[in-house]
């Protein structure tokens, strides 16, 4: 018996770090979505967004997160545009503008840094704590961090992409609002989401396309918005028009319809997906330690990514011909990124564990062939 669903492999075989790979059942169905979805007629790419059809795809949409979160009421599901880079302005644009008491922000990696940049914008912030002096190899302990009470908010990203850390537990104080960017770990696992206060995530690495923005949003937090906000950096203005304030993309939306519905029709929830999620990574992470510094992983082993394995070679020049010999063998994306360099293997929910099979088999020739040299 196999430990997860088997899938037809894809001729390319895609660990990029966004866009990620997509389940095969799905790029199917969307696939017969451009030239017609049966119950209109249409392709998807020429369906209105004010048509009836596409309501019904944003309702049964919401209420598949909700299924999967076990979301209440008190919660707005929205699906927006501009990427998490938006959220990095629209969070204290919303939360911290006018505010005397300064925001709290962690510093863990890349893209912490870059909604920190924004965050200055407009008004304090404070650092609860930085990973940069380890250059960003590991998460704090709770014992080096102190939240205060009078902060309007706590923002931290739940996985850094780029290094390769993901918290694996929730972070803050009860009694201050949680704002978390889960874009690189949003549905691969349950994330106990009502103890967020707004969790948002771009779509292209476990849940569609690229263009789609989630964001969830508890309702309280939006009784002392300032006035004078753009009209489309509001929340209000996407709840009241129920994520139809402008042309929004219709086609990346209704792929992240088809993924939910996978992941709750074909894998069977998120316990199911996380339950699959570790067997990759473990494959993945048992063979860089049991390389004898073959392979070196780069992140703290109890902070590492279940998304992004990053690890490095012992010379760039082992390095570039680790990656031409992966791409000439049919393996896509492990580059690492342009900031830090090496590698980085994405297991997001669309890659199949014989992906991952694949590459440690790869892995394991490249070293008996290299290890000597």
């Amino acid at each position: 018996m196999t430990r997860y669903p088997q899938m037809k492999p894809l001729n390319s075989l895609n660990f990029s770090g966004g866009p990620g790979a997509l389940p095969e059942s799905v790029l199917q169905q969307a696939q017969e979505s451009i030239i017609e979805v049966p119950e209109v007629g249409l392709s998807v790419l020429g369906i209105s967004h004010r048509s009836d059809w596409f309501a019904a795809v944003v309702t049964e949409l919401e209420n598949n997160f909700r299924i999967l979160l076990g979301l209440s009421r008190d919660y707005h599901v929205l699906f927006l545009q501009g990427g998490a880079t938006q959220q990095f302005s629209m969070v204290p644009m919303t939360l911290l503008r006018g505010k005397t008491s300064p925001a709290e922000y962690l510093h863990t990696g890349y893209w912490s840094g870059k909604a920190l940049a924004e965050a200055r914008r407009e008004g304090q912030v404070r650092v609860v704590w930085s990973g940069e002096s380890s250059g960003f190899r590991r998460l704090p302990d709770d014992a080096e961090l102190s939240f205060s009470p009078d902060a309007p908010y706590l923002h931290y990203i739940s996985n850094e992409t780029v290094e390769g850390l993901q918290f694996h537990r929730v972070l803050g104080r009860d009694d201050v609002p949680r704002v978390c960017d889960m874009s690189s770990d949003f549905l691969s696992g349950p994330c106990k989401a009502e103890r967020y206060s707004l969790i948002y995530a771009h779509a292209q690495k476990n849940i569609g396309p690229a263009g789609v923005t989630i964001v969830l949003l508890r309702d309280e937090l939006l009784q002392d918005v300032p006035v004078g906000l753009p009209g489309f950096l509001d929340y209000r203005n996407h709840i009241q028009a129920h994520s139809n304030f402008n042309t929004p993309p219709v086609f990346s939306i209704y792929v992240i319809l088809l993924i939910t519905r996978w992941l709750i029709n074909d894998i069977g929830g998120l316990t199911s997906m996380a339950r699959i999620n570790r067997i990759k990574a473990d494959l993945l992470y048992g063979l860089l330690d049991g390389s004898d510094g073959f392979y070196r992983g780069r992140a703290q082993r109890s902070d590492r990514s279940m998304m992004n394995v990053v690890f490095g070679l012992k010379t760039p020049e082992m390095e570039k011909q680790f990656l031409a010999e992966t791409q000439a063998a049919g393996f896509s994306g492990l580059s690492g990124h342009r900031a830090i360099g090496g590698m980085r293997a994405s297991i997001y929910n669309g890659l199949t564990g014989y992906a991952v099979e694949k590459l440690v088999a790869f892995m394991e020739d490249f070293q008996r062939h290299h290890a000597k040299k």
